[in-house]
C-alpha cells in the first residue's frame, strides 16, 4: 500500500493556482481601477540622485536593467514600457544595488528609480559594513551587488492568488535584462538565491507589501568580512494602495527555504554581435499578433541554443523546454523536446487552446512550454523568467516577434506534454 506524501507548501500553492477551462470562467472578476497600485516606487526628493542617462558604461548598464524605452497611449490610459517585460505591464518588482569601489558612485546602497531614470543613494557605507552580510559568503566585495524584490499587490490586484507566479517570472525577466547588460558590458556574474531575505527586508524597512527575492552579483570578494549596516532605512509606500493576500505571503515565506541546491558557475558568452545585442535590449517588445509566416530552422536553432545556455547561480534548477513547432522551414510540425519529436502533425490549434485559447499560441511559428520538476520554487520560477527573456532577445536580434504567456490550462498542458513537472511559462515566437 503506497504512502500518502503531503505536498510541500510551494507545491500546494502551485496546485491551488492552476487554471482550467472551468476555473477561468468560474473565477472571472472585474477590476476596481480606483485601487490600482502604482507601478513606481519613489524615495524622498531630497535624497541624492545619479542620472543614468549619460554615455557611461556603468550607467548605461544600469539603465538597461529596467529603463523606460517606449510610451503607449490609449483613450484614458497611458503607460510606459521598459527593457524588462511584465505581465499586464504591472511591474511587481524593484531593483536595489550596492556599489563599492565603483567609479562615478559613492560607496553606498541605492534604489534604481525607474520613473526618473536615476539611482537614489539610500545609505552610504564604510569598509566595515555592507549588504554582503546577507550572502552566504559575508566577505567585503568590490563592484556591484544588485537585489530584486517583489511587490505582490501590484500583480494580485489583477491576477489575485496566481500573482506570485508572475512576481517570480517578472523577477526572472529582470535578472534576464541584467544578464543581457552584463554580457554586453563583458562582466562576469552569479545569481544568488541563498540570501538572508528577512535581514534584507528589515534593513530596507519593507512592510508586508514587499520582499526580497534574489541577488545579481557582479563583485569580487576580499578577505575581510562585513556586517549589515545598523538600523534600517525609512519605509516608503511602494503601491499607494494595498490589499493583503495571506496565501501569497505564506508561499513567499515558504519559498525562501532552499534545499539541495546545485551550483552552476559557467557564464555563457554573448551569443551575437555587441551592436545587434545592444539594439535588441532597447527594441524588445511583446508582440500581440502573428502573421502566420515561417521562420527558418537556423533561426529556431539559434533561439533554442541561447535559451538553453548555462545560467550561473547558487541554486540552479533544471528547466525543460518543449517546443510546439508550427511554422519552421525545414522542420515537420509537431512537439519537440531536445531535438526529438514527441508528437508529429499540426498541433497549432491545440497550442492555442492550451494558452487559454489565445491566438498567439496557434498563429506563432513556435510555441514553447517551460517545465520543471525542481523543488526550489523561487529559483526555478525566476530561471524560467530569465529563459523567457533570452527567448525575447534571441528572437528580436533576428527580427522575430515574441510574447510571454503566463496563463494556460495547467493540467491539460501537462497531459499534452506527457510530463509530471510544473508548467512554469508559455512563450510564443513568430513573424
Amino acid at each position: 500500500m503506497s504512502k500518502f506524501h503531503p505536498l510541500s507548501p510551494t507545491d500546494a500553492y502551485h496546485e491551488a493556482t492552476k487554471h482550467s477551462w472551468a476555473s477561468v470562467r468560474r473565477n472571472a472578476h472585474g477590476l476596481d481601477w480606483s485601487t490600482q497600485p502604482s507601478v513606481y516606487k519613489n524615495y524622498p526628493a531630497d535624497l541624492p540622485r545619479v542620472s543614468l542617462l549619460e554615455a557611461d558604461p556603468l550607467k548605461r548598464f544600469l539603465y538597461r536593467v529596467a529603463g523606460i524605452t517606449a510610451k503607449k497611449s490609449y483613450p484614458g490610459v497611458e503607460y510606459y514600457l521598459r527593457t524588462n517585460p511584465s505581465a499586464g505591464a504591472l511591474y511587481p518588482n524593484e531593483v536595489y544595488f550596492q556599489a563599492r569601489g565603483v567609479e562615478g558612485f559613492a560607496d553606498g546602497i541605492y534604489h534604481l528609480e525607474v520613473a526618473s531614470s536615476s539611482a537614489v543613494l539610500l545609505r552610504p557605507i564604510d569598509e566595515s559594513e555592507g549588504l554582503e552580510a546577507t550572502l552566504e559568503d559575508p566577505r567585503r566585495r568590490r563592484g556591484l551587488l544588485l537585489f530584486v524584490s517583489g511587490i505582490y499587490w501590484r500583480s494580485s490586484w489583477k491576477y489575485r492568488d496566481r500573482a506570485f507566479r508572475y512576481v517570480l517570472l517578472d523577477a526572472g525577466h529582470l535578472l534576464g535584462s541584467t544578464e543581457a547588460g552584463a554580457l554586453l558590458w563583458e562582466r562576469a556574474y552569479t545569481i544568488r538565491y541563498r540570501i538572508d531575505r528577512q535581514g534584507l527586508n528589515r534593513f530596507f524597512g519593507f512592510g508586508r507589501e514587499e520582499g526580497m527575492l534574489s541577488a545579481f552579483d557582479m563583485s569580487t570578494p576580499e578577505e575581510a568580512e562585513v556586517r549589515l549596516p545598523e538600523g534600517s532605512l525609512e519605509q516608503v509606500d511602494p503601491t499607494g494602495s494595498f490589499e493583503p493576500n495571506e496565501r501569497i505571503e505564506a508561499v513567499y515565506l515558504a519559498s525562501g527555504h532552499l534545499r539541495g541546491c546545485r551550483k552552476e558557475y559557467r557564464v555563457p558568452r554573448l551569443p551575437l554581435t555587441r551592436e545587434a545585442w545592444a539594439e535588441a535590449i532597447l527594441r524588445r517588445r511583446s508582440i500581440r499578433q502573428f502573421s502566420r509566416r515561417s521562420i527558418s530552422k537556423e533561426e529556431f536553432t539559434q533561439i533554442v541554443r541561447w535559451a538553453q545556455a548555462s545560467v550561473p547561480s547558487d541554486c540552479d534548477e533544471a528547466v525543460e523546454l518543449y517546443a510546439v513547432v508550427n511554422r519552421v522551414e525545414g522542420m515537420e510540425p509537431g512537439l519537440v523536446k531536445e531535438g526529438e519529436y514527441l508528437k508529429r502533425g499540426d498541433l497549432s490549434g491545440k497550442a492555442g487552446y492550451l494558452c487559454l485559447e489565445q491566438a498567439l499560441g496557434s498563429e506563432s511559428a513556435v510555441t514553447f512550454f517551460l517545465v520543471s520538476s525542481g523543488e526550489n520554487y523561487a529559483p526555478l520560477y525566476q530561471k524560467a523568467g530569465l529563459i523567457g527573456h533570452r527567448l525575447y532577445l534571441a528572437a528580436e536580434v533576428q527580427g522575430i516577434g515574441a510574447s510571454g504567456i503566463g496563463a494556460y490550462y495547467d493540467d491539460e498542458v501537462r497531459e499534452f506534454l506527457g510530463t509530471e513537472g510544473k508548467i512554469l511559462y508559455a512563450f510564443a515566437i513568430g513573424r
